[in-house]
């Protein structure tokens, strides 16, 4: 069934390209209503208010000890558990997860349960099944919705979900399945953000089994990694039914929403936060109330915390100047320094329809020229590592590094093979030429961010000492990422931008030969470097649809070591995710996949 499989994959995984890739357009709250939201006889009233003039409650105070003041860089919009993207979920997922508990919590790219939902769905508890069902093909041999004259039998997965029945909303209302499916009957209204819109596309129904159990059917012969997220976080039937769903994301309750977690709101004001514990939640350690306050400033920040006005502040985007300044801080015992390699990567793309890196031995000799450890160590402060394949070290499917082929900083291969490749500079002026021709080559990014713009420098530099010229050409955001833009257009020589590594590897969309953009597939797909070469792509496809777990290892180990062989992008590095602690406050910890409060309970003052 592959060619069912791959024309499904084609309508449905091409039309959701570049959901992940690293934007950073800034957005903008909505604006917060004047007015709080009317209470429940069992719950009092969650309010807005200006924003005030002192930020937090003094240390002193009785009150200190129980709450805990986390300082964020971006204010979220709505707080729905539902995002509109990745920079979305990023900036709201701290306050979601502990209004709405994540049903899996992708913790250290692995899943696990919350509480939520009574276990995880598996092929080995009987809650991942497979069964085989008729479906007609048209004359192409894709499934058709109508009758044809043609049937066969294809495959189709069916997930299962129990959800904790000791579940309460905030306001003292038993969560059940039927809110589940109430948020599933929203995404088929309106767009929940991107990853609902992919959800949404891997699954032919979504039904309720009985008071505390949904079950998700697969489409027909369509395997997905994220076939084990295909439920739907529960949304409050008996308070939302009455929305208007075209106004969703700016309405009262998306705002101020009323959630099942161990938190709820008590005051939403422009530059911060207050959650209060969930009387309906059963308490289960960590502080009475958590404050967040938004400030758009990284210095106000750090020294709120080493002055002792706010617990922790959280952060991914820092200047290599910020981290010099915190790194040497932290050792003077002003605050705890926690700092992980998070999930957003850089990477350098080749465009393989340019003639010049048709020969893989200019590749290799760019690959060598370029200093990645002096990148990790100066734009990094030393705290991530140079990344050998797509799939980041902590993921589950990285393959052994005695697997890949590496590059090293290695200027002298470099110019062994640029001369090899017959590039040599032959009237002395420091340019090599090819075709008579100096080579002058173009590097593509994004405007506005300090880090690519170092990085770009010191690609043009290192290249310049083999006998490369590089002119940079920084475009802003939306026009880089844009359907009409060099990305999917392929009008790039050189890219520079980054991915978001997912708890699922995934990879069919940016690695398939079908995920090339081309006018035939609507410029859609995530492949910008063109690479389609046969054994790779058969491989990710088997690593993508496939239900083993050993099946799967084995096909990405094969994928990274073509890959690497291969080399249509050069990874870099992964950016740091940063958080800094007042060392009066215990139990944090940081990880790349999970928002810093995925274990608040376990906090606790020293």
């Amino acid at each position: 069934m592959t060619v069912l499989r791959l024309a499904l994959f084609i309508v449905i995984a091409l039309s959701l390209a570049a959901c992940q890739i690293e934007g950073g357009v800034a957005r903008t709250p909505p604006t917060v209503p004047p007015t709080g939201l009317s209470s429940s006889p069992t719950m009092p009233p969650a309010t807005m208010t200006p924003d005030p003039t002192v930020v937090a409650e003094p240390t002193s105070s009785p009150i200190a000890d129980s709450l805990v003041r986390i300082g964020l860089l971006n204010a979220p919009g709505d707080l729905l558990p539902y995002f509109s993207d990745s920079a979305d979920e990023r900036a709201t997922a701290p306050m979601s997860q502990l209004i709405f508990p994540a049903p899996l919590l992708a913790h250290s790219y692995r899943y696990t349960t919350t509480g939520v939902l009574q276990r995880v769905p598996s092929l080995e508890n009987g809650d991942v099944t497979i069964d085989m069902v008729d479906v007609f093909l048209d004359q192409t041999g894709q499934i058709s919705a109508e009758p044809t004259e043609t049937i066969t039998q294809v495959q189709q997965l069916s997930v299962t979900y129990r959800w904790n029945p000791e579940l309460r909303w905030a306001d003292g209302t038993p969560v059940t399945a039927a809110d589940s499916i109430f948020a599933y009957e929203i995404a088929q209204q309106i767009s929940l953000g991107q990853e609902a819109d992919t959800r949404l596309a891997l699954i032919e129904s979504y039904e309720q089994i009985d008071d505390y159990t949904t079950r998700a059917i697969l489409r027909p012969d369509y395997t997905d990694p994220a076939y084990l997220t295909t439920y739907w976080t529960p949304l409050p039937r008996h308070l939302m039914a009455d929305l208007d769903l075209e106004t969703l994301r700016t309405t009262e309750f998306a705002l101020l929403p009323i959630g099942y977690g161990p938190y709820m709101i008590e005051r939403r004001d422009q530059g911060s936060l207050r959650l209060i514990r969930n009387p309906h939640y059963p308490n289960s350690g960590g502080p009475d109330a958590i404050i967040f306050l938004f400030r758009d400033d990284l210095e106000l920040l750090r020294s709120s915390v080493s002055g002792g006005s706010l617990d922790l502040a959280v952060t991914d985007a820092l200047l290599p100047e910020d981290l010099a300044v915190l790194q040497q801080e932290a050792e003077t015992g002003a605050y705890d320094l926690k700092a992980v390699p998070g999930p957003i990567w850089e990477h350098l793309d080749f465009n393989l329809d340019v003639p010049l890196f048709q020969d893989i031995r200019v590749r290799r000799a760019i690959a060598h020229a370029i200093d990645r450890q002096a990148m990790v160590d100066q734009l990094q402060g030393g705290l991530s590592s140079v990344l050998n394949s797509w799939i980041v070290p902590d993921q589950w499917a990285a393959a052994p590094i005695e697997q890949l082929t590496i590059y090293p900083y290695n200027p002298a291969e470099s110019r062994r093979l640029l001369d090899e490749a017959g590039l040599l500079d032959s009237d002395g002026d420091g340019i090599r030429e090819a075709a008579g021709q100096p080579i002058t080559l173009t590097l593509t990014t994004t405007a506005g961010s300090p880090l690519r713009q170092s990085a770009a420098a010191q690609i043009q530099a290192n290249l310049a000492e083999v006998g490369i010229a590089l002119n940079i050409e920084e475009l802003p955001t939306e026009e880089l990422y844009s359907l009409n833009g060099p990305l999917f257009r392929r009008s790039f020589q050189l890219a520079l931008f980054a991915w978001i590594a997912e708890t699922d590897p995934r990879g069919w969309e940016r690695w398939s030969c079908t995920g090339v953009p081309s006018e035939s597939n609507g410029w859609t797909g995530n492949n910008f470097p063109g690479w389609c070469f046969f054994e790779a792509d058969k491989a990710i496809r088997t690593a993508t649809t496939a239900l083993e777990r050993a099946e799967r290892e084995q096909a990405y180990v094969l994928q990274q070591r073509l890959f690497t062989q291969e080399l249509p992008v050069l990874p870099l590095f992964q950016r740091v995710d940063v958080t800094i602690v007042n060392p009066t406050l215990a139990g944090v910890e940081s990880d790349p996949t999970a928002p810093i409060t995925w274990n608040v309970s376990e906090w606790a003052r020293r």
